[in-house]
């Protein structure tokens, strides 16, 4: 028979200061088959409704054709998009979602990018208190994923609630 020996509950306040910075962390996983599918399906009104001109422009693949039409490359719309979902979790609307559009991964010419914001995402990051987003993306064959990791103001307060439990059998 097992039962409740004892049971510790203590409320920890922790205070965090510049030595210590309140981070948040959104992550997504997107089936690269989910994207090929939507521009399939709803094309330019997909991609302009979710993608930025600039981010359009970097999903576009080379085939090195002079005049040739450029594809999409879904597995970097999809590693966009799931920046996106990222970003949003670090955000934490409450209510309404910002815009997919003023969300925009920017690609710097030496490959690396980083997350821009604009309108209502912005709105929502200065009342989080985010002063600094970073990302990183990936992608293999069937999944894109991203990272985002938002670095918010210096100073918070929080309660901690710890449990502890001894347990012991009898």
């Amino acid at each position: 028979m097992t039962t409740l020996s004892s049971t510790l509950i203590r409320d920890v306040e922790m205070q965090l200061d510049g030595s210590m910075p309140n981070l948040r962390i959104g992550i997504d996983l997107v089936p690269v088959a989910d994207v090929a599918a939507s521009v399939d399906r709803f094309g330019d009104r997909y991609l302009h409704r979710v993608f930025t001109p600039h981010e359009r422009a970097t999903c576009r693949t080379t085939d090195g054709a002079p005049g040739s039409v450029r594809a999409y490359s879904a597995e970097s719309l999809a590693a966009r998009f799931a920046a996106k979902e990222a970003v949003v979790k670090v955000l934490r609307p409450d209510g309404a979602r910002p815009e997919w559009c003023s969300i925009e991964v920017h690609r710097h010419d030496v490959g690396w990018c980083e997350i821009r914001l604009s309108g209502s995402a912005t709105a929502m990051a200065a009342q989080a208190g985010i002063e600094q987003l970073t990302v990183s993306l990936t992608h293999e064959s069937m999944m894109a994923a991203a990272i985002v990791v938002g670095m918010c103001s210096s100073t918070i307060r929080t309660s901690v609630r710890t449990v502890a439990t001894d347990w012991r059998e009898e």
